[in-house]
């Protein structure tokens, strides 16, 4: 974000805003409802989805209120009409979550009536009324929004690429299942090629032991002993079924989903360049980079998670709770009910959780405190959930003060101390990882 635009948002926290507008988003045309500040009259019109009729409706608020700053509140955080309103600094964004607006709805009409101009008008009164419960769209810098998107979209074609990987092990299942006991990763580029050039047992059968160990070497599957196993098993392997109904679609689809299988490897090898020259430009990514277990996957969206602006968060516990990692208590009469957090950005608490889940194999301290969860009976989602709790403060608490992590200064803090004494009894300051507790020592 440009330092002007920063700017512009602390002086719209301290000044009143001249009008308040609300949109209900819709595909093709937005309805709006509007309420100028100074008179408290109210107006509706609708918006078509086009940037030039954007323009035209943003630059007549400019001009009708002198350029002082209007509130607008919306159905959503992303999306079209957000990056054509976010170029427009007279404009603050007060993003409201679609179920916020969707229960409010059901409160104010439980008959369950929906009219958009009517929706405008409820998303104008909580803006009006619960603003302080709400926050304003403040964007990261340009670099940050597009490693934010890149981390998220990389995530989205690794996820496409396993839902191809496991219909094609489905596939072989029913014709050549034994590609899954020769070789362990069915999405490598060694079974790629492989199934390319023998799609069956048939043809494997046909093809010579030099051939497929060129085959095998020629994408570094070199070990003599695995290779060896392969060659003795080719041959007394027998087809699992002859049936042309079977294997003449089952061959086909296999073939036709290694193909996608390789756009997709293509494109996240391409998103992960660009990810690493982003991350090679932010000051911050030595931080989340320090962090174990990050690497070269999780480094990236960590820094992503809490991107550029520090004074989004004012403390852990703030993104403990955006980020849903931190649990929920429901009470009801005697009974009280903690569960996980249901409402949130999905990708960002995938983010903290699967960090918390690769840190186990690089941290002793995580691992010693998720069997210590496991054997209170916690499941496994869980423990990893509140490791992910303890790992969110520090990771706050070093992108705050900008220092790496320090597994040295964590191991010490969690160190046993002797109690305190009941003659000297000295209030100190504990360092983790550059934050500090309070706490007490004896002497």
């Amino acid at each position: 974000m440009s330092e002007s635009t920063t700017e512009q948002l602390r002086h719209t926290e301290e000044s009143e805003f001249a009008a308040f507008v609300a949109i209900d988003w819709a595909d093709q045309e937005h309805a709006w409802a509007l309420q100028d500040a100074g008179n408290g009259r109210r107006e509706q019109g609708k918006l078509a989805q086009m940037p030039e009729a954007i323009e035209a409706w943003a630059t007549g608020l400019a001009d009708r209120f002198q350029g002082r700053p209007i509130a607008v509140a919306l159905e959503q955080a992303r999306g079209a009409l957000v990056y054509a309103l976010s170029k427009y600094k007279h404009l603050v964004l007060y993003p409201i979550h679609p179920s916020t607006s969707s229960k409010y709805r059901a409160a104010m009409f439980p008959s369950g009536a929906k009219d958009d101009p009517k929706d405008a008008e409820l998303l104008l009164e909580l803006l009006l009324y619960r603003r302080n419960r709400l926050r304003a769209l403040q964007p990261d810098t340009s670099s940050m929004r597009q490693l934010q998107v890149l981390v998220e979209k990389r995530r989205q074609l690794v996820n496409q690429k396993t839902a191809f990987t496991n219909r094609i092990t489905d596939q072989l299942k029913q014709y050549f299942p034994q590609i899954l006991q020769w070789f362990d990763d069915v999405d490598s580029p060694l079974v790629t090629a492989f199934l390319q050039c023998w799609p069956t047992l048939q043809h494997l059968q046909a093809a010579t032991a030099e051939q497929i160990l060129a085959l095998l070497h020629r994408h570094n599957s070199r070990s003599q002993a695995r290779n060896q196993q392969r060659l003795e098993q080719i041959p007394k392997a027998r087809p699992l079924t002859l049936d042309a109904a079977i294997v003449g679609p089952a061959r086909l689809m296999v073939e036709t989903r290694l193909e996608l299988v390789q756009v997709l490897r293509t494109g996240i090898t391409k998103l992960e360049k660009q990810i690493e020259q982003i991350c090679a430009e932010q000051p911050d990514f030595a931080i989340f980079n320090s962090f174990p277990g990050a690497a070269k996957a999780l480094a990236p969206r960590l820094l992503a998670a809490f991107g550029s602006r520090r004074e989004r968060y004012t403390s852990a516990s703030q993104v403990q709770t955006y980020s849903g990692i931190a649990p929920v208590i429901s009470r009801s009469g005697k009974s009280v009910w903690i569960h996980a957090r249901h409402t949130c950005p999905k990708f960002l608490r995938q983010t903290f959780h699967e960090y918390a889940a690769q840190s186990l194999g690089a941290c002793h301290w995580a691992r010693a405190f998720y069997d210590k969860q496991r054997a209170k009976g916690k499941g496994r989602h869980a423990a990893i959930r509140s490791l992910a709790f303890k790992w969110i403060r520090i990771l706050f608490r070093c992108w705050q003060d900008r220092v790496p992590y320090s597994e040295q200064r964590a191991l010490e803090r969690r160190a046993p101390r002797p109690a305190p004494s009941e003659k000297t009894v000295e209030f100190v300051w504990q360092s983790v990882v550059e934050f500090s507790k309070f706490s007490i020592e004896g002497s």
